[in-house]
């Protein structure tokens, strides 16, 4: 087999008037990530670790901020296009770790939803798909509550 190791890495200011959407799931709360789609730094950092692995370049390659197609989509719709790239390409998806860095709101309740949402996308089984979350114990710009973070690590394979 070959197997190749991709890493990603997003970032979106927080602010009020946005929605908070993470790994495919709307979470409540009162600001949310701004950007030119919906913003889910999650789904962002996990297809740049995807597009990473098959040396496809990154995220903003493919989904120019520049392009009115792009303007607010759902980051699952990018997530589903990554795959497809992977899978022209000969690739399937081993398994994506990832971690989410914000000081609030507390997401331990919606990663199993998450999970789910990616599963639905990328056709992994959840046991191959792994979410955490941590503070920056309210140092730097997570920590002032300004923005959040995702990274991810992706293994890609050909048979």
């Amino acid at each position: 087999m070959n197997f190749r190791i991709g890493q990603g890495y997003d970032v979106h200011q927080l602010a009020e008037g946005y929605e908070l959407w993470l790994g495919g799931v709307k979470i409540p709360h009162e600001v949310g990530s701004v950007g030119h789609s919906d913003a889910d730094v999650l789904l962002h950092a996990i297809c740049d670790a995807l597009l990473g692995g098959a040396a496809l370049g990154d995220i903003g390659k493919h989904f120019k901020n520049t392009d009115p197609r792009w303007k607010g989509i759902d980051s699952k719709i990018l997530l589903k296009h990554v795959c497809e790239m992977l899978t022209e390409e000969g690739y399937k998806i081993g398994n994506i770790d990832s971690t989410v860095c914000l000081q609030e709101p507390k997401i331990g309740k919606y990663i199993e939803q998450m999970k789910e949402a990616i599963a639905n996308v990328t056709g992994l089984t959840l046991d191959r798909i792994s979410i955490k979350a941590t503070t920056t114990e309210e140092m730097g710009f997570v920590g002032r509550k300004e923005g959040l973070e995702a990274h991810a690590i992706a293994l890609i394979y050909k048979d």
